[in-house]
């Protein structure tokens, strides 16, 4: 081997590895196998548990941040399943748990009763635990002979290092050393529970410590209401129907991208219903989730992409008032496919030529660059939520008018409490549109349009498709 040498001294193996490392004996196809099940099930643990705790957890940017680790999760374990089939493996048995430890550490943290203990179990528990199994993967297996495997891991370790420091970033402002001291005994059974695992892929002596289970001894129950934070003071406002006026032709382009700012922000809702659909929906095939949670990301995006556009205006969207009526309608009064036909009968009405594809042509006319690339790609985005429709909703149905016509039924029947909540003092459903609409212009430098500025338009009675709601409804 010391005298071997490429053509030339091309570099050898395709780039992949010296003759050393080629030579090592690494895993057996079983050892190999059994290892990424475990990686497996770690992944589609974690993608339940940012899916299901998106909802009730108030703060907007633990939201975002569950969103997307939920989908990168969902991604890695589509990844793993995919390579698991390729290695001599049928049936797959990859629904099973893989270790009655592991599920009680996951068990755990699914469980947790604070965003504090959630945050440490995720992010500094269970990603760590994952990182150190891919790591000793790539380190114990024939990088020749295990290549596919080997670039899983090293695609998934990429992104698990982003998870870890968003989760650095979040425990360093949400976290003190006297909660660290106070929870100790909790954070020491999650360890104890990988120890007794063998670690998160079982390489390690297993440790003989009983486990007894603490948060999770009561079997965690999916939390539907959705919840914020402080900077969403008035949550059950539907004072300004940004639909309306955004349809309206007398108003001219450049307000109108407040509106679409502001719809894109009230998007947050969105996660919050579709994560009470993937979590509450069961028995459906690996890929449903998968793709579902691509969409769930997709709206936290368009979130985010609305906080961007009001932060670009210098504009402070805390005086926007983004709701939760349409999320807590839905998740506290209908089904979970009920759910999705609503989801899919709106996504349907979003094709048109006045829909996404109108919002797109207002924001190119606003002269607002930012807000027309932000179009373009929830447009492009709604195009690929309408095909995910179209596989795991409208395939329920015979007749495809019936599966959109059952939406708008279901739909229909959701109670908005308008004047309850009104006459519960939750709301007062105060027109805010004059106030940011007016910092707006001072910031353009312009004088308010009277009649734009004069917009009262609400959703009493009119709901976001502009149908009208009737009075009995």
């Amino acid at each position: 081997m010391n005298t071997y040498q490429t053509y030339r001294g091309l570099p050898a193996l395709a780039g992949l590895c010296g003759f050393e490392a080629a030579l090592k004996p690494g895993l057996t196809v079983e050892e190999c196998v059994r290892r990424l099940k475990r990686y497996h099930y770690a992944c589609k643990r974690l993608h339940q548990i940012f899916t299901a705790r998106i909802t009730a957890e108030p703060i907007y940017e633990l939201k975002n941040g569950f969103s997307l680790h939920a989908h990168l999760c969902a991604e890695h374990a589509t990844a793993l399943r995919r390579r698991v089939g390729e290695m001599r493996e049928p049936p797959l048995g990859l629904e099973q748990v893989a270790e009655a430890n592991l599920e009680i550490f996951f068990d755990e943290i699914l469980g947790a009763p604070t965003t504090e203990e959630l945050v440490v179990g995720l992010y500094e528990k269970a990603v760590p635990a994952l990182q150190a199994a891919l790591e000793q993967h790539v380190a114990d297996t024939n990088p020749l002979a295990d290549q596919p495997s080997v670039r899983l891991c090293r695609f998934a370790l990429l992104e698990l290092g982003d998870l870890r420091q968003f989760g650095a970033q979040a425990a360093a402002v949400l976290i003190d050393g006297a909660w660290r001291a106070a929870h100790a005994d909790w954070l020491a059974l999650l360890d104890d529970c990988l120890a007794a695992a063998g670690g998160l892929d079982g390489t390690r002596p297993v440790a003989a410590k009983p486990i007894r289970r603490r948060h999770s001894a009561t079997p965690y129950r999916y939390d539907g209401h959705p919840r914020r934070d402080e900077r969403f003071p008035d949550p059950y406002n539907m004072g300004v129907n940004a639909e309306v006026f955004l349809y309206d032709e007398q108003f001219p382009p450049r307000p109108k991208t407040l509106m679409m700012f502001y719809k894109r922000l009230r998007e947050i809702d969105v996660p919050e219903m579709m994560a009470s659909i993937i979590t509450e929906t069961t028995g459906k095939p690996w890929d449903y989730y998968r793709d579902m949670t691509r969409q769930l990301w997709d709206e936290a995006r368009h979130a985010m992409m609305g906080e961007v556009g009001f932060v670009g205006l210098e504009l402070d969207w805390r005086k926007v008032m983004v709701n939760f009526t349409w999320s807590l309608a839905l998740n506290t009064q209908l089904k979970p496919l009920e759910r999705h036909a609503v989801l899919y009968f709106i996504e349907q009405g979003l094709m048109p030529r006045n829909g996404k594809r109108f919002e797109w042509e207002v924001g190119v006319a606003s002269g607002n660059p930012i807000a027309a690339l932000f179009q373009d790609y929830d447009w492009a985005d709604e195009v690929l939520h309408a095909r995910i429709g179209r596989d795991w909703y409208l395939k329920q149905f015979d007749d495809p008018k019936q599966a959109v016509q059952y939406g708008d039924d279901c739909w229909s029947r959701v109670l908005i409490d308008w004047n309850k909540w009104r006459a519960d003092g939750l709301t007062q459903h105060r027109n805010w549109w004059p106030e940011i609409y007016r910092a707006a212009c001072q910031r353009w430098g312009t004088e308010p349009d009277p009649a734009v500025l004069a917009f009262h338009t609400t959703y009493e009675a009119v709901r976001a498709d502009l149908k009208t709601i009737s009075a009995s409804a």
